[in-house]
């Protein structure tokens, strides 16, 4: 009989969750069975290794950003400003994928690294149609300037807090060199 996809799913976020708080190291195939409430043969049932797991979560990440990206192209506020808006925590599964992956990346998981690389690209590509190329690299700069700041100063569970007005002054400035 299949397991429910409830499961596969809660695994795959419980993995998720270990990365942002503990790390690629601690994450352990334990670990991740504990966390998700389910026998470690539930666990192996869905992801027979560590790197089935990894792969899972990098396909998740291609998804939402494919998502935020179809989104961004969709935005009658354009791209840039899109991408600078969203660009603060806000607990979203993007934000917990995004940042999970960037625990792969710090450990030299190549696979994480050239996602990161084509996600980024897409998203330069898309707001270089909106600002410009250099424009474009300026603004993502600001993105994510504002989104590990954000992190650094509040964690994953924090509260952006005054950095809205942050975002509302960067896009005043996208405006003037824009205009």
């Amino acid at each position: 009989m299949a397991r429910k996809p409830v499961a596969r799913d809660a695994v795959l976020d419980a993995f998720e969750e270990l990365l942002i708080d503990v790390g690629e190291r601690a994450a352990t195939l334990d670990a991740v069975a504990r966390r998700a409430g389910v026998s470690k043969g539930g666990l192996l049932y869905h992801f027979p290794n560590k790197e089935a797991l990894i792969t899972a979560t990098l396909e998740r990440l291609d998804r939402l950003a494919g998502e935020d990206l179809a989104a961004m192209a969709a935005a009658k506020e354009g791209a840039a400003a899109y991408f600078i808006r969203s660009s603060l925590w806000s607990d979203t599964p993007m934000d917990r994928s995004f940042v999970a992956a960037t625990r792969l990346a710090e450990v030299a998981h190549e696979e994480a690294r050239r996602r990161f690389a084509a996600i980024q690209q897409q998203w330069l590509d898309l707001i270089g149609k909106d600002v410009g190329t250099a424009m474009a690299k300026a603004v993502l700069y600001m993105g994510d300037g504002l989104y590990f700041n954000a992190m650094w100063e509040s964690g994953p569970s924090g509260n952006p807090g005054n950095r809205r007005e942050d975002v509302e002054e960067l896009l005043a400035a996208v405006e003037r060199l824009r205009g």
